[in-house]
């Protein structure tokens, strides 16, 4: 069999110059997000001091971004929207001193070669404003018009001339998800400049201009992190400062969307300095959650090389390895230093600490709970690690089976005809309640005696617009009460066991980052799996084997008899009798 390929040797033909552009437009504009933050960047270096984005359908439609800069004039208009012409540079350089956000010329071109593209435009020695408007790289038009100083920027109908660019584009509510997290890490680079955002004309997010790091991490992060954080500062070698304000590990996020770095005021992304943050935390917080807060280097430019990214989103930073050892080492004794949780105010941690081992002793399940036992000693060291059990593939439907005891408030201990199963509690009420909303059956509601009124952060009320059907079918009720702020009137209830009110902010918190990645490919599958995690019996909860057997019953009954929890994790591991006699060298029963 022949592999495809090229009958003949084609030519070397120079591309022409829209195909040229509509390539270069692909490495800067992938979504409405990646066009707001280069109108943003461009913004703050025409010194605004106030930026106001507004967008229609997630960006899709219709994006706006005003800003309050010193302007570009008139005659230089055309220049603007043309490929590598740009005001940050000399033409003749240098490229590796740059004090700009933007600096190769790019973005307002790209973007017109994608788009319908207006500018408006006044400098302060203009009476009036002018205009210039073009579509897909075509012929521009132009005119003046009453405006402030400064610039407004519509780009209209993203890749609408690009149909199989727009087809891999999200849903309007996820792309203004990705909106305010550009935002939020445009703020948070630098946040002497207010930015506002506006969703289909009404307010959707406002950071005010702030001269403390710890303000503005309060404005996006939420008015209790301060209070949950700690802060540390210091040189570095080679020359250069670092800032970093870090949430304790009870406020550790489901991935490392939450940890904003920055360099000279500049929003990055770098794998090496996240993992150089999370290596600081490493054994204070669970493996499959990261940091929150904020990370700031100020480096001479001969320590960074920005030109290595389209979108300038990543950097090179000479002498890396030395600084991630540094940033480790100095992260690790300031966490060390912190106050204990418990003088801290704010949210109850999500997943308490375990609490000393407990049994329970129950009739079988198909009864209610009987007397407890006196606690049993720890068991003794082991003398060798015997294999490992076997997971359990599907659940035993035999009678007979019996639950022996609860391990620290987190394992139940149960006797079956062939041996000892083990069962996680969250992971086996977690899959049910996953079932039950995917079955469209309503969850029990508490409904909370005095209201609580709930202050989102920018994210996790972008969140709720977009996923607000599923979170109210897990029993949360809501209303809005304020721009950010939302009133719990009910939470739900699983298998006897009531919600916290705490659960929902986390529950948006992971719907904004897109929900847990091991989760099926099904999206609603996905927001689902993340309801179900906070809507379930919890890791250190204390339930009784009532309660238990309740959800181990329901479980059985389930027609795919599921063996793992919606995110993969298994719900319980059977160890046979014969194995066990083997461990203690008997022959037989």
């Amino acid at each position: 069999m022949t592999e495809p390929g090229p009958a003949r040797r084609a030519p070397i033909r120079r591309l022409d110059r829209d195909t040229i552009d509509r390539i270069a437009a692909g490495e800067v504009v992938e979504r409405p997000a990646s066009v707001v933050k280069e109108l943003i960047e461009n913004a703050v270096d025409a010194g605004a001091r106030r930026i106001v984005v507004r967008v229609r359908r997630g960006g899709l439609d219709r994006i706006e971004v005003v800003d309050d800069g010193f302007g570009i004039p008139a005659a230089e208009l055309p220049l603007a929207i043309e490929r590598h012409a740009t005001s940050k540079l000399p033409p003749e350089g240098p490229i590796d001193s740059i004090p700009t956000l933007g600096f190769r010329g790019e973005a307002l071109a790209s973007i017109a070669s994608v788009a319908r593209l207006r500018l408006v435009s006044r400098p302060p020695e203009a009476a009036v404003a002018s205009w210039i408007e073009t579509e897909a790289g075509g012929p521009t038009t132009t005119g003046v018009e009453a405006r402030d100083v400064g610039t407004t920027v519509e780009v209209h109908d993203l890749f609408a001339r690009t149909p199989a660019r727009r087809k891999f584009l999200r849903a309007p509510a996820a792309e203004q998800i990705e909106l305010v997290a550009t935002l939020e890490r445009a703020y948070l680079a630098r946040p002497s400049v207010a930015l506002e955002l506006e969703v289909d004309g009404r307010p959707s997010v406002s950071y005010p201009a702030a001269d403390r790091w710890e303000a503005a991490a309060a404005a996006v992060l939420g008015p209790s992190f301060p209070a949950q954080s700690f802060r540390r500062d210091g040189e570095l070698p080679g020359g250069g400062r670092w800032t970093a304000i870090l949430g304790r590990p009870e406020l550790a996020a489901p991935s490392f969307r939450r940890l904003f770095l920055s360099v000279n005021a500049r929003p990055i992304q770098s794998r090496s300095l996240s993992a150089a943050v999370r290596a600081a935390f490493e054994g204070l917080m669970p493996r499959a959650r990261y940091p929150v807060g904020l990370l700031r280097l100020d480096l001479p430019d001969e320590r960074i090389d920005v030109n290595v990214h389209p979108t300038k989103r990543e950097v090179r930073i000479a002498q890396e390895r030395d600084l991630d050892d540094r940033l480790r080492r100095e992260i690790r004794a300031a966490l060390l230093l912190a106050p204990a949780p418990s003088t801290l105010s704010g949210p109850i941690p999500s997943r308490p600490p375990a609490p000393p081992i407990r049994r329970t002793l129950s009739a079988p399940l198909t009864e209610g709970p009987a007397p407890s036992l006196p606690p049993l000693q720890p068991p003794t060291p082991r003398l060798f690690e015997p294999p490992s059990p076997r997971a359990l593939a599907p659940f035993p439907r035999s009678g007979g089976l019996e639950l022996r005891g609860s391990v620290r408030a987190l394992y139940w201990v149960a006797e079956s005809p062939d041996g000892l199963l083990l069962i996680d509690q969250h992971a086996a009420s977690e899959r049910l309640v996953f079932e039950s909303i995917r079955r469209s059956l309503a969850p029990a509601r508490q409904h909370l005696v005095d209201p609580l009124t709930l202050e989102l952060s920018a994210r996790q009320h972008s969140a709720l617009e977009a996923h607000g059907a599923p979170v109210a079918a897990s029993g949360f009720e809501i209303d809005r009460f304020g721009p950010r702020q939302v009133r719990l009137r009910s939470v739900p209830v699983w298998a006897g066991h009531r919600a916290e009110a705490q659960w929902l902010l986390q529950l948006l918190d992971e719907l904004a980052d897109g929900g847990r990645p091991t989760v099926p490919d099904d999206p609603r599958d996905r927001i689902l799996a993340s309801v179900a995690c906070h809507a379930a019996v919890r890791a250190g909860d204390v339930i009784d084997a009532g309660t238990l057997a309740r959800i181990w019953s329901d479980l059985r009954a389930l027609p795919e008899a599921p063996t793992t929890c919606p995110h993969g994790r298994p719900i319980a591991f059977e160890i046979p009798f014969s194995r066990i006699d083997r461990w203690f060298l008997r022959s037989g029963p």
